[in-house]
Order: C-alpha cells, then sequence, then structure tokens
C-alpha cells in the first residue's frame, strides 16, 4: 500500500492537488496542497532527498532574495513562442509554488516552431527566460513524438537527466528545479523511469545570450 501511494505522488505532474490561482492575465497552478503532499513524503524519508549521480543538487541559498526577487533581473522583454512575459516573470522571480496552467506550452507556438527547429538541428534548445544561458537540450535518447507525447501526458515539458545542462540547472532537495541564477523552474518529479524534471515553459523561453 505504502508504494502505491508513493507511486501515485509521483508519477504525474497533476497528482498533487493542484488548485488554480491567477497571476497576472495569466491562468497558473497553486500548489499550495502539495506541501501536505511533499510533508507525507518527509515522513517516508523521501521529500529531503538526493536523486542520483546525474542529478546536480543545489542550496536553498540559491534562491535568496535578490534586486528583483530570486533573480538579479527580470525576464526578457520578448520571450519565445509567444510566451507571455508577465505571467513568466511572476513564475521565474516571484514565486516557489506556482506554475503556468497544465497544457499551457500547447496554447503557444512551440509545438510549430520546435518542431521546425528540431528537423534543422535535431534538437531543440531551451533557454533560461531571465540570462537567456541555455538549460535544457531535448530529445535526447527518445524521439522527437516521445517527448512531445511525454509532455502532454503530464501537462508540462518533461525533460530526462541527459536532457539537462548541468552548469546552470539545479534540483533542490524538495525536488525544485532552478537556475544557478535563481529562476523558478519547475520540479523534479520522479517516475518509474528515473528523474523527470516538469519544467514551466515561460521558464525556459528565453533567447540565448551566450552559448
Amino acid at each position: 500500500m505504502k508504494i502505491f501511494v508513493i507511486y501515485a505522488i509521483l508519477s504525474s505532474c497533476s497528482v498533487l492537488g493542484f488548485t488554480f490561482a491567477t497571476i497576472g492575465q495569466g491562468r497558473v497552478v497553486c500548489s499550495e496542497r502539495s506541501k501536505l503532499h511533499m510533508g507525507l513524503l518527509d515522513m517516508l524519508g523521501l521529500g529531503q532527498k538526493n536523486y542520483g549521480d546525474a542529478c546536480v543538487m543545489g542550496e536553498e541559498s540559491i534562491m535568496s532574495p535578490k534586486s528583483h526577487g530570486t533573480s538579479e533581473t527580470p525576464v526578457q522583454e520578448s520571450l519565445r513562442w509567444k510566451s507571455d512575459r508577465k505571467v513568466a516573470d511572476k513564475i521565474c522571480n516571484f514565486n516557489r509554488h506556482y506554475a503556468e496552467h497544465a497544457g499551457y506550452w500547447t496554447s503557444t507556438e512551440f509545438l510549430k516552431d520546435s518542431k521546425e527547429e528540431y528537423d534543422q538541428n535535431g534538437e531543440i534548445k531551451f533557454y533560461d527566460s531571465n540570462t537567456g544561458k541555455i538549460l535544457f537540450v531535448a530529445p535526447k535518447g527518445r524521439s522527437y513524438d516521445d517527448f512531445i507525447k511525454e509532455s502532454k501526458s503530464h501537462g508540462w515539458p518533461s525533460f530526462r537527466d541527459s536532457e539537462v545542462v548541468w552548469d546552470d540547472v539545479r534540483c533542490l532537495p524538495n525536488g525544485e528545479a532552478i537556475s544557478v541564477a535563481g529562476t523558478h523552474l519547475g520540479h523534479n518529479l520522479p517516475d518509474a523511469i528515473g528523474n523527470r524534471y516538469c519544467i514551466n515553459l515561460v521558464s525556459v523561453a528565453g533567447s540565448p545570450n551566450e552559448e
């Protein structure tokens, strides 16, 4: 029974009892109830953990207050895929417990533009919406269709360990995925395959400042 409960909590981005709230003009997900689930994970000895050698852990101090929330700068003026800048700035810089609503990423131009990028380059690059530093490159070890299928099934772009650029990404012990610059990205919610990073598209919709 315990194993089933653990699997049910971790198997999907949407099982955490999300309720909806509003940030700016965008609909976002409030994960206040997820705190209860994190407490259950802590009781089971799974809330604060290391996610394996492939996952680079970070310190809470990375998310300390800075000149613009948890970051030094606001999100870029023009985000890729026509992502909502106002929602992006709230989620990236003034938030630890909210997300764009499930499926938001499919309402942008991501599916069209990402397929074109993949067909041209064999991969899609995702950049920090604040700094423009590269954070994820996907798909790796799977097809474009597999990447999109998994992301659709969970509601958010979902990355695996090999698709994370660990130079600028960290995972906190509670599963929060962040950039080293203090951008809130999403959460690591492992499944039977391994680590799965469910990431807000608005957090990785930047344009590159440097490779």
